[in-house]
């Protein structure tokens, strides 16, 4: 696979042409898409990280501590990230699969504001926050009813509030976690994560398929609002190369598949999407 010369262009066509030039796309989203509805995003313009690395999957099963710290974070996060709406990111996106543009919307983001929005053939790769999995029984119940639940445990936290950070996380620093209850699973008191992927954990099998398969059916990829830094999305722009599909992003700053694109969008999700509108 070589790489690829792309032209980094803020042109008002430049996107428009590249969405007209092929039929059917498959698009990947990122953090980028959601920071209009007031979500944080966790890179910089250089790909790097914003703040420490999220919780690890080892970590969460492994430590009481650090899902008294996770859960009392996202006590405070929840309350805000629940209640985000679509932006017009968003919705541009809902109106080019309303024209039969899309093979696939596969998502980074666990928000689900790309259903909100209307969107319909959305892949969560990497899950949904708004449920809350059981890894003994496997049971789901909402986040919700799980905050309800929280709140229940721990009164004494009602009061609290926090900067928002990536994911329904919260800036909660300098408190004690140790007496932080944790609810169990109200099926079989096994242990309660949310339903999306930690780092460390392995995106299921049939996410990854999905999103090939509709790669494979697609004239070329478009990436809005990925830096594209972790594997689990990467691969699918490494994919697209392999395939000889032109690849279009839609980022500010760096990429890990900038030597692959065919075209570089340096602007906001919203200022590039908005022919769509």
């Amino acid at each position: 696979m070589s790489s690829q010369a792309f032209e980094v262009s803020t042109s008002a066509a430049a996107l428009p042409e590249f969405v007209a030039a092929h039929r059917r796309l498959f698009v990947l989203t990122g953090a980028g898409c959601s920071t209009d509805s007031g979500i944080p995003d966790y890179r910089d313009v250089n790909g790097g990280w914003k703040r420490p690395q999220p919780v690890t999957f080892q970590a969460f099963v492994g430590e009481l501590a650090t899902r008294q710290r996770y859960w009392a974070r996202s006590l405070i996060g929840w309350r805000r990230f629940g209640q985000a709406q679509p932006n017009a990111t968003h919705h541009a996106l809902a109106r080019l699969e309303q024209r039969g543009k899309l093979t696939l919307l596969l998502t980074q983001n666990v928000d689900r504001l790309h259903q909100a929005a209307g969107s319909e053939n959305v892949v969560d790769l990497h899950g949904r926050l708004d449920h809350v999995r059981c890894l003994a029984c496997e049971q789901r119940i909402s986040r919700t009813d799980f905050q309800a639940a929280l709140l229940r445990l721990n009164p004494a936290w009602t009061d609290l509030d926090a900067a928002d950070a990536p994911d329904g996380d919260a800036d909660l620093d300098g408190q004690d976690f140790s007496r932080f209850q944790v609810p169990s699973c109200p099926h079989c008191a096994g242990l309660l994560k949310p339903d999306v992927v930690f780092f460390g954990e392995n995106v299921p099998r049939e996410r990854v398929a999905a999103g090939m398969q509709a790669l494979h059916d697609a004239d070329a990829m478009l990436v809005v609002g990925s830096s594209l830094m972790v594997y689990s999305g990467y691969r699918f722009a490494h994919a697209a190369a392999r395939a000889g599909k032109p690849i279009a992003a839609v980022n500010i700053g760096h990429t890990r598949a900038d030597p692959l694109l065919s075209l570089k969008i340096d602007q906001s999700c919203a200022q590039a999407l908005a022919f769509l509108q």
